[in-house]
């Protein structure tokens, strides 16, 4: 049986590092392939988990829930034959919505293989902000996690403030400890917890299968189908609304938006429902290869400069680049740079993810 782990969260949030923690910690002795998503077109995260002993497929230039979700399923039947791998881990594109992974994977349907775990990873120093500007998109992968793990908390108040927010969405473990302090088989623990993730995938099964009935909405799930890769072989199953909630007669399709009944919880009553719209309509991003050399001091001058604006809206950076002394590895989110030796690459690599991006200007500051 071949174990499918997603691992979501928004641009910056960590994703990459806690994958390498349960690579050494939790994933020890067994054939784990990776399938990384980078939604521009410069990849560099395989190149940051080069040293990591797994095998790596890259996937560039869009998302696997969109654009790219024919290649997807072809990359995943292909590393399942070839590789017959233990567990497969799939690190989609911060951008991309979850229940547009989970859906593309269980189309693909690949042979004696078990969706296991649907964790997202939120940077508790963010959360309030992604949940204001980018809420479409956070919310959706907060809303279809099996687990919550909140990365950057060192800052207790922003953890409580963080937790509180996700609770108001999300009825799913929220791992808040130092990932320093806790072992890499503790969080997979939290991540597979069974009553978790059969709620995740009933709620995504009715979602999609909703319909109504004289002005109240009906939703269906049976708890004796068998799953194989979590597949229902049933059409309907009922699933009942929390709180004897109704929905309001504004008649939508699910290809228009979702309304998520699940998890909110408003003043009104009503449902709000999220509009629907893929990464590459609001997202853009530049990327180059470069044998240019950096100083660490002009690396860390132009990624404090994206956050002046006159860049565009720029939500992530990172990049590998041959330094004066040694190759640099460095990442930004807004208002927070990290830039750090590392192993040579074959070239530089310079990726920059945002909104309205301004690519000519992007390109002075890096490459002029």
């Amino acid at each position: 049986m071949i174990l499918i782990d997603i691992f979501s969260g928004f641009l910056g949030a960590g994703k990459t590092t806690l994958i390498k923690k349960l690579i050494r910690e939790a994933y020890v002795g067994e054939n784990v392939v990776l399938i990384e998503n980078e939604f521009g077109k410069i990849g560099v995260d395989g190149g940051f988990l080069q040293d990591a002993g797994i095998r790596i497929t890259e996937m560039n230039s869009g998302c696997i829930c969109c654009s790219l979700v024919g290649d997807f399923a072809k990359a995943l039947k292909e590393v399942a034959a070839k590789y017959s791998p233990d567990r497969i881990l799939i690190e989609p594109s911060g951008v991309g919505k979850l229940s547009d992974v989970i859906k593309a994977v269980r189309s693909a349907e690949i042979p004696d293989s078990r969706l296991n775990a649907f964790c997202t990873v939120v940077d508790a120093k963010k959360c309030k902000m992604y949940l204001k500007n980018f809420g479409e998109f956070f919310l959706d992968q907060v809303e279809h996690a099996s687990c919550i793990v909140l990365s950057h908390v060192g800052d207790p108040a922003k953890v409580q403030e963080a937790v509180s927010l996700l609770k108001e969405h999300a009825s799913v473990t929220v791992v808040t400890t130092d990932w320093d302090r806790i072992d890499g088989k503790e969080i997979l623990s939290a991540m597979q917890q069974s009553d978790s993730l059969e709620k995740a995938l009933n709620e995504l099964y009715c979602d999609s299968k909703e319909h109504r009935h004289g002005g109240e909405c009906h939703r269906h799930h049976h708890h004796d189908e068998e799953h194989h890769a979590h597949e229902h072989s049933h059409e309907e199953c009922e699933c009942h609304h929390h709180h004897d909630e109704e929905c309001h007669a504004h008649e939508h399709s699910h290809e228009e938006c979702e309304c998520h009944h699940h998890h909110h919880h408003h003043h009104d009553g009503e449902h709000h429902c999220h509009e629907h719209h893929h990464a590459d309509e609001v997202f853009s991003s530049w990327g180059r290869e470069t044998p240019k050399k950096f100083t660490a001091e002009e690396l860390r001058a132009k990624l404090a400069a994206l956050s002046t604006g006159e860049y565009g809206e720029v939500l992530r950076a990172k990049g590998i680049v041959d330094g004066a002394e040694g190759w640099l590895y460095f990442d930004y989110i807004p208002e927070e740079a990290d830039v750090r030796t590392g192993n040579p690459a074959v070239t530089g690599r310079l990726c920059v993810i945002g909104a309205k991006l301004n690519e000519e200007k992007l390109s002075e500051l890096f490459l002029g």
